[in-house]
């Protein structure tokens, strides 16, 4: 049963996979002391509670309705630790990274179950980070019981856009195919699957497109759909930068910084684009993230070879998308 919870942690965390950085996804899952799910959350953005914080503010808020949670990460550690009544007592969680033992932007999470008097923490991956480790042994100090390496490999499969990036540059190529297999047309996903795109696009340090996209698409670019900052560019063309019809709308974003070299200062890139800008990349890409959308249309597919293996699939209204690793 353990590895049953584990990979609810697991899934909630990949629905906010890339949205965290430069924070690791993570997902956490709360049982009372009768073995009841009280909450399946994750984190959600870098600056915001971690996945135990949200879980265990989530669980409350079920059992005390009436109750009016401060937003604040801080507030929020703090508002629940004095207003507990001993809820947690004997609780346990699955937590798909070693809960952190820091205070950073948001409070240490492994104080926070010491002080709840939670019974025990299932834990998928040992945190090797300088800064946040050692969260199990102050819960072990705590009297709290500890079990590692619950679906580790799965964790692990988790943690992998945030190693990367921590180290050197992360690349990850989005995608968006018609249910035959098109990238071709203006619009393949839907609005859920492009609004996914541009909360990513809102984030990430560098968006690398390249020249044709600029010349067939006249595209804007941007992170309209939630709202988020446009993100810098870098044009991969053989054409200079100022020989390009300035007009098109990407060109027109307000302090928008476009390259033609990708900066090393960049950490984490999305590259979008059609099937000959990802044949050409195809081998120096990280994941792959492929919305692929109900709507079949007579363009031409795409012929490529490539052999990926999913990481994590899920649905946004009638579109599937994918995170995929090549094999």
């Amino acid at each position: 049963m353990k590895e049953f919870y584990m990979q609810l942690a697991l899934n909630e965390a990949w629905k906010y996979q890339f949205l965290t950085y430069p924070n690791p996804a993570v997902g956490c899952v709360i049982l009372d002391k009768n073995g009841k799910i009280l909450a399946i959350k994750a984190h959600e953005k870098a600056g915001l509670a971690h996945a135990e914080l949200n879980a265990i503010a989530d669980a409350l808020k079920k059992i005390r309705p009436e109750i009016l949670l401060p937003k604040d990460a801080n507030a929020l550690h703090d508002f629940i630790c004095k207003n507990h009544q001993n809820i947690f007592k004997g609780a346990i969680a699955f937590v798909t990274l070693e809960p952190c033992s820091h205070q950073g932007k948001t409070p240490p999470c492994a104080k926070l179950f010491s002080e709840l008097g939670f019974k025990k923490i299932f834990i998928s991956v040992k945190d090797e980070n300088d800064i946040a480790k050692g969260g199990a042994d102050f819960l072990r100090n705590q009297g709290i019981e500890i079990e590692f390496g619950i679906l580790e490999k799965e964790g692990k499969d988790l943690l992998k856009p945030f190693l990367k990036w921590q180290k050197g540059q992360f690349k990850l190529f989005k995608l968006a195919l018609s249910m035959n297999g098109s990238t071709l047309g203006k619009i393949v996903s839907n609005k859920l699957s492009r609004t996914y795109a541009h909360k990513i696009r809102s984030i990430i340090d560098l968006l690398v497109i390249g020249g044709n996209t600029i010349r067939i698409d006249k595209p804007t670019l941007d992170a309209r759909l939630c709202q988020g900052k446009a993100p810098d560019l870098c044009i991969l063309s053989h054409k200079k930068l100022e020989n390009f019809d300035h007009n098109i709308p990407l060109f027109q974003i307000p302090n928008r910084k476009i390259y033609t070299k990708i900066p090393e200062k960049a950490k984490f890139l999305m590259y979008e684009g059609g099937e000959n800008f990802l044949k050409s990349l195809k081998n120096e890409i990280d994941l792959f993230l492929i919305f692929q959308s109900s709507i079949l249309n007579n363009q031409k597919n795409v012929t490529i070879s490539l052999n990926l293996k999913p990481l994590y699939k899920n649905f946004l209204g009638n579109d599937t998308y994918g995170i995929y690793e090549s094999e």
